[in-house]
């Protein structure tokens, strides 16, 4: 099997780390961004990109819907899986993002890392 690319896409450093971490011992390549700007830029520059794990709050003036408003409305890019991981989004945020089709929403502080690691291989194998 080819190695998967997980583009991580949250805020806070720390937790890009354990995720990278957990992401790395699990067999996937990592790239991260802190921002919006950062992850549309590394799809651009055509980075392999197999997987999205995304926060809601990220830096900057736009947060995870704007992103997911932008990946889903690329042609080239509409297919990639999102997972949004986040204790942050209200039900209706939620509502939100489903419609614009991730492929999953977890609650942060309800699912173990492997857990949610776990849907993602389903996913993208």
């Amino acid at each position: 099997m080819t190695e998967k690319t997980v583009l991580v896409m949250e805020d806070e450093q720390p937790l890009i780390e354990a995720i990278t971490a957990k992401l790395k011992m699990s067999g996937y390549q990592t790239v991260s961004a802190r921002s919006v700007e950062q992850g549309i830029n590394l799809l651009k520059d055509d980075v392999q990109i197999d997987v999205i794990w995304l926060d809601h709050y990220l830096f900057g003036k736009e947060d995870g819907l704007d992103f997911v408003a932008e990946i889903k409305n690329n042609e080239k890019w509409k297919n990639i899986p999102i997972f949004v991981v986040s204790n942050t989004a209200s039900p209706d945020k939620v509502k939100h993002y489903i419609h614009l089709g991730v492929d999953k929403y977890y609650v942060k502080a309800e699912h173990r890392l492997d857990e949610i690691i776990s849907e993602i291989t389903k996913a993208v194998t």
